[in-house]
């Protein structure tokens, strides 16, 4: 920005976005003063470097104001836990549903674990089924992203809104 520019010769835009020209430096920061406006430089890359002439607070203030307004309207999705066991019953099973119904509504994702506690871990059919039904219950409003992952003690599952 004006006296930190290093370049000899620089391409100015003008205030109204209309190319000046190719000129000297000093001759372009006199044109800026001018107009009590400052130099700054657009493209460094550029042979020779773009600068434009322009009010620098009011640019920086624009440009925080367009990230505000972008992070305002950035879509953020949650990924919620729902626990259950290889034994839950159905009547269980149905109020978990009506939670992953919610969180799905509410465009969050939502992560059924399955947790085997000392020997259960031979029940691994019924727990593939009580996944299953979660899934069937599910099927209108939600699909599997992730299927069913055995680690160690524990399967996880993926759901995410349709």
């Amino acid at each position: 920005m004006n006296k930190g520019i290093r370049a000899g010769e620089v391409r100015v835009i003008g205030a109204d976005g209309e190319q000046i020209g190719i000129m000297p430096m000093a001759e372009a920061l006199r044109i800026a003063e001018e107009q009590t406006l400052d130099l700054v430089e657009v493209s460094p890359d550029a042979k020779p470097p773009v600068c434009k002439i322009m009010d620098h607070g009011k640019f920086k203030y624009e440009q925080t104001k367009k990230k505000q307004e972008a992070k305002r309207k950035q879509k953020t999705t949650q990924i919620k836990e729902i626990k259950v066991r290889p034994k839950t019953d159905d009547h269980d099973l149905a109020t978990k549903v009506r939670h992953i119904e919610k969180f799905i509504s509410n465009n969050d994702k939502v992560k059924i674990t399955l947790v085997f506690r000392g020997r259960e871990v031979v029940l691994r059919e019924q727990a593939n089924a009580v996944l299953e039904k979660v899934v069937n219950l599910t099927s209108d409003f939600a699909v599997v992203e992730q299927l069913p992952r055995f680690e160690g003690r524990v399967i996880t599952m993926l759901l995410a809104p349709k």
